[in-house]
């Protein structure tokens, strides 16, 4: 099975991409920025503001696809900056604060953002038998 995950509530795709899909049991979401889901504009500002939209982004995703933030199982995190590290895992403290995912963070060349964040979580199976 796979599945599509589109919601209102995360941004819509600026490019031939699918926000999210569902497959055997995990919700692999594509990379999200910092844009406003209601009205799809960047929403940009410093490395804390930018990651805590960004991380609403993927939660509404992995909400959509019946999973959470807390069912991620792997994250990867992409700076345009790599000195926002410490404040950029400041917030990460604030979302994961107890048993947060495997991640990998490397310094990337982004368009305008500071932050692009993919994952990979599970879905739970009760959540998968009501959707």
């Amino acid at each position: 099975m796979r599945k599509i995950v589109r919601t209102q509530d995360a941004p819509r795709p600026r490019g031939v991409y699918s926000p999210a899909i569902v497959a055997d049991g995990f919700v692999f979401v594509s990379g999200q920025g910092s844009v406003n889901p209601k009205t799809n504009e960047l929403e940009l500002g410093d490395i804390k503001s930018e990651t805590r939209r960004t991380l609403r982004n993927i939660e509404a995703l992995l909400e959509a696809a019946g999973s959470s933030l807390k069912d991620i199982v792997r994250i990867g995190v992409f700076l345009a900056d790599i000195k926002d590290f410490d404040a950029m895992n400041e917030v990460f403290r604030e979302f994961f604060p107890e048993d947060p995912p495997a991640r990998t963070t490397v310094g990337a060349q982004l368009p305008k953002i500071k932050i692009e964040i993919d994952c990979i979580a599970r879905v739970r199976e009760s959540r998968m038998q009501h959707r």
